[in-house]
Formats: C-alpha cells, structure tokens, sequence
C-alpha cells in the first residue's frame, strides 16, 4: 500500500478539504486528488464524498481512517528503531564478568540515556564478520597489532591492558603470598576450563605458556566460574588465572586469595573493533569515553608479540 497516499487521506480526512491538504502536503490539489483516487481503486471503496462543505469521508472512509492512521505510526515507529541515535547500540564481549563488560558499565553510568546491548559472539572472526555485516556495532578483542587498520572500513584500537591475578584457595602452595611472578608459577597447574581452542583467548593463553614455561590447561569439562571455585577451595595444587578487572563473588568462607603476576605482569590486551563508516552517534560516544578513561599502561607488563 502507497503510505504517501495513505498519508494524503488522513490529510484530507482531518481538515476537511482537498485544497487545504494540498497545502499542508506543500503540494497541489490535482497531486492530492491524484492521490486519493488511486488509493480507492486499489481498496476498490469510495473514500470521499464532494459537498458544498468539502471533503466528506464516506462509511468505508471512516472505516479504514483508524486503519490508516495505525499505517502511518507504524512507520513512524519502523524508521525511528533503525534512525541513528533511536537504536540501542550493540556491543560484543567475550563474557559478562571480564575487564570489556566493566567498561561499558562505567560507559553507561556515564551516560544513562544512551542504550546498550551488548551480545557475546564466539571469537574474533565471528565479531568481525558481524561488525562487517553491521549485526553489531562494535567489539571487544584482542587482534593482532597489524590488524589495528583492517580490511573493508574495519579498525581498532587497544583500549584496556588487563593485568592478571593468580586465584587460589586457601591450602595451595601461593595462597600466602603477596604477588609471584610468572617464573614462580612453573611447576604449578594452572587450570582453565573456559580457554577453547582455536580463539583469540586460547593463542593469548597458549603464547603466554610458552614465554614462561607455564602449565596452563583447560582439561575438563567446564561448568561454569561457580564450579571452577568450589574445586579452588580444598585444592592444593590447582589455580587459575583472572584479569584484575575480572568481576567474582564468592562465600566469605571460600577464603579464595587473588595474588597479584608482577615482574613483568601479563596483561590481557583488549581492543575495540568497529566499522569506519557506523554513523551511530553512540558508537563516538563510546569510543571518546574508552580514550578518556584508558589507564596509562604498565610499565613492566608482557603481551603477546602480536599484541604489541
């Protein structure tokens, strides 16, 4: 159905005539006459009838003016979710808890109004697509530091250094101490049930063995960071590793201890990725807040190679 015909009824219907719609319409009598006559053949119904006192809508007009006035809001409506600044801007993170979902709550305390949805997709390739596709607006990542200028419009920029913890209970072999460093964590298992192969997390990891000589693994099936404590606890052997911004709540019992990696400290590096062409005026909004609030990076941190 033609909506600007639809639109020229209501027009006409409300004020009565057709040469004041035409007015209103900024458009000519012959235009909204035009109008009007083909969008009664196309409902095959007589809309109007002509009197001395203009434009009178007949029963199928005043049947169908609900009906057109429901078009036109839901057109309205229509254009407004997509109009920039109406929709929600979507945002990907790797989970909930980590460093990236702590900076778009800051994001949002900052500016209220601004709506967000933030998504989680399963790796780097899989939000880059989404981002090419315009599935989403942006992402949080770590990409490799020739990636910053990437292919089709798509950027990045490192946006947070995420220092990491060793988490322990309270019977493991660290659970006294008050930082270690990587060369002091040889030997022990580091277990990290979430790491899947073959994502940017899982190079991060695999990369950050290598450099240290640490026994990082994901054996095991993995229920979740409420399971990945309990067995913390009464371990002595087991711990892991979590960013320092790594939200977690646990029992006061639990007595679980977050040390602090130092000399040098690993750092996870995220970036957010985004589309050069994203009009969204909260996608600017959002990247002039992460480059205002970035914290000065460590001075003896590591990252992988291509991170750097």
């Amino acid at each position: 159905m033609d909506l600007t015909a639809v639109r020229t009824f209501v027009t006409v219907a409300e004020v009565g005539q057709f040469q004041d719609a035409a007015t209103d319409l900024s458009i000519t009598q012959q235009a909204v006459s035009k109008r009007v006559a083909a969008l009664e053949k196309d409902l095959g119904v007589r809309l109007f009838t002509r009197t001395a006192r203009g434009a009178q809508l007949t029963i199928d007009g005043q049947a169908f003016l609900p009906h057109a006035r429901a078009l036109l809001q839901a057109e309205e409506r229509a254009g407004a979710s997509v109009r920039a600044g109406r929709r929600a801007l979507r945002v990907d993170v790797i989970n909930y808890r980590i460093g990236p979902a702590v900076l778009l709550r800051a994001f949002h305390q900052a500016h209220p109004a601004i709506d967000l949805d933030v998504v989680t997709l399963p790796n780097v390739d899989a939000a880059i697509a989404a981002i090419r596709s315009g599935t989403i607006d942006a992402s949080f990542r770590a990409v490799p530091a020739p990636a910053r200028q990437l292919t089709d419009g798509i950027e990045a920029v490192r946006v947070l250094d995420d220092a990491h913890q060793l988490l322990t209970g309270p019977h493991h072999a660290l659970a006294g101490a008050r930082a270690v460093t990587p060369t002091e964590l040889r030997g022990h298992r580091i277990w990290m049930p979430g790491i899947v192969p073959g994502t940017e997390w899982g190079t991060y990891y695999d990369d950050l063995a290598a450099a240290f000589g640490l026994t990082i693994d994901g054996i095991g099936p993995n229920f979740g960071t409420d399971h990945l404590l309990d067995v913390l606890i009464d371990s002595t052997t087991l711990a892991t590793l979590v960013g320092e911004n790594t939200r977690m709540l646990w029992p006061a019992h639990y007595d679980l201890r977050r040390i602090p990696v130092q000399d040098p400290t690993p750092v996870y590096p995220h970036a957010l990725i985004w589309r050069r062409d994203n009009p969204h005026p909260a996608l600017a909004a959002l990247r002039d807040h992460l480059a205002a609030t970035r914290p000065e990076p460590g001075v003896d941190t590591w990252a992988p190679a291509w991170a750097r």
